[in-house]
């Protein structure tokens, strides 16, 4: 297993990364080593994208795909009241 040290890191940065970490309930070294591993070559310096969502993982849908499961599911709504007596 190979050992790296990075140099250049501004304080923001590490804030930033240990931050991270802290959040996320893991070390340092594990969120950098999670980082580098999913971003492939294109790893750009001082670059981390912050996401809010799963979007990336769960995808959206478009305005027609939220149509069509609303009419799809309407009769999900409706109370059939013979069956609570």
């Amino acid at each position: 297993m190979a050992t790296m040290s990075i140099r250049g890191l501004d304080d923001q940065a590490l804030a930033q990364l240990k931050s991270q970490a802290e959040q996320e309930g893991s070390s340092l070294n594990g969120l950098v080593l999670r980082l580098l591993q999913g971003a492939g070559p294109s790893v750009s310096a001082g670059v981390l994208k912050k996401f809010d969502d799963l979007n990336a993982l769960a995808g959206t849908w478009s305005s027609e795909e939220a149509q069509a499961f609303e009419r799809n599911t309407a009769a999900f709504a409706e109370v059939d009241a013979a069956l609570w007596k």
